[in-house]
């Protein structure tokens, strides 16, 4: 039989984690999303937890967990807001687990106990202002000039690039071409502060708020050439295996928002009259509630499910894209209802599903759009690419 309950240390890990969300982020979360600022003293707080090394072996200073138990943390912080939980989504998934699943020694022993102990943010630069959903279409390059890389192109839409706290930025791109023709992808590791490495100024975004979020080029940017990150030729089959781990930790995100949505709901149920009433009186409500806790409660066992795959060493692609889709369209699907039960409150940016609505739809675009989860699904299922 199938058992979804927690161990002990799970479970003290999510009611940790939850206790935290409630009673240090949600307070605070709604001004530093106005300000449109990036949460420090949050995200410090998280490094003091030991949330960024949860995945992290202990030889190289993290708290040597599994991935599942990022996935946990995620879910407990999603339910109270995204930009926090997606800081520790992209630090962790994007940040350390290419350096963690391909980095040189060299490369671990100098920044995975920073990264895993919060003292340092990683960011993995992948999407292109041209390239959208097209990874392959990579055109940012990168040419060996004796013993440096030498690189040239620019890279959009990336999450923690351009803080005080980011020490890097893993950057794919071309190095060559292989023998068939097609472009030789490759990964690289860019420090920050780099010469001809700029930062753009951050994106004004719709949701998001409090995440950090840039455009980035590189003008004849040099680096070592043992800043290599894994294989030569190897980065694109590297940067899938990353989103396919990432597509995971953002489903956890996912219902948590979904989840969260259902908070809101039960809590202003029991508040709002309407016509003499309290409004959770009302069959309408009471069902369209139902469906939100249906939609949370059906997108969490999709990610279980591909999280236990991942942690046992099975194949989860499949399931990976499951999950991540049936929980951006949770999140989504919720914010909506949530919004419309709310009314003119659920408008407002001051109240929690007013966030929720704003920043859910990044979900169904962001490390790989519903569209291509779909996509991955038919081609798992064996139907022509």
């Amino acid at each position: 039989m199938v058992d979804h309950r927690l161990s002990e240390e799970h479970e003290a890990l999510r009611e940790s984690v939850r206790e935290f969300a409630r009673k240090e982020v949600a307070p605070v979360i709604a001004d530093y999303y106005e300000r449109e600022e990036f949460a420090y003293p949050l995200v410090r707080k998280m490094g003091e937890m030991g949330l960024f090394g949860l995945p992290v072996p202990e030889e190289h200073g993290g708290m040597g967990g599994d991935y599942f138990a990022l996935c946990l943390a995620l879910e407990e912080l999603g339910r109270i807001d995204q930009s926090v939980a997606i800081t520790l989504e992209a630090g962790v998934s994007l940040g350390i687990m290419p350096i963690l699943r391909f980095g040189s020694e060299e490369q671990k022993r100098t920044w995975l106990s920073k990264l895993a102990q919060g003292e340092a943010l990683g960011a993995f630069g992948l999407t292109e202002p041209d390239g959208g959903s097209d990874a392959g279409a990579t055109r940012t390059t990168a040419v060996l000039d004796g013993d440096e890389w030498v690189i040239n192109g620019s890279k959009a839409f990336i999450t923690n690039s351009g803080t005080e706290m980011t020490g890097f930025v893993t950057v794919t791109a071309v190095t060559g071409e292989r023998p068939d023709g097609r472009k030789e992808i490759s990964a690289i590791l860019v420090p920050s502060g780099t010469p001809g490495f700029t930062v753009a100024k951050k994106y004004s975004k719709v949701g998001w708020n409090a995440s950090d979020t840039h455009a980035l080029s590189f003008d004849d940017c040099r680096v070592p050439v043992a800043n290599l990150v894994g294989e030569r030729g190897r980065g694109y089959a590297q940067f899938l295996a990353t989103l396919t781990e990432g597509r995971v930790a953002i489903a956890a995100l996912g219902v948590g928002t979904a989840q969260g949505c259902v908070d809101e709901c039960l809590r202003y149920l029991g508040e709002r009259e309407a016509f003499g009433h309290k409004i959770g009186e009302y069959q309408a409500m009471q069902f369209k509630v139902a469906q939100m806790e249906l939609r949370a409660h059906t997108a969490r066992l999709a990610y279980y499910d591909a999280a236990s795959r991942m942690v046992r060493g099975e194949p989860y692609k499949k399931e990976a894209a499951i999950a991540k889709l049936a929980s951006s369209n949770a999140a989504m699907d919720n914010a909506r209802d949530a919004t419309q039960i709310f009314g003119g409150y659920g408008f407002m940016n001051e109240t929690p599903v007013g966030r929720f609505y704003r920043d859910s739809k990044i979900l169904e675009i962001g490390e790989g759009t519903s569209e291509v989860q779909l996509m991955l699904i038919a081609r798992e299922l064996g139907l022509p690419a």
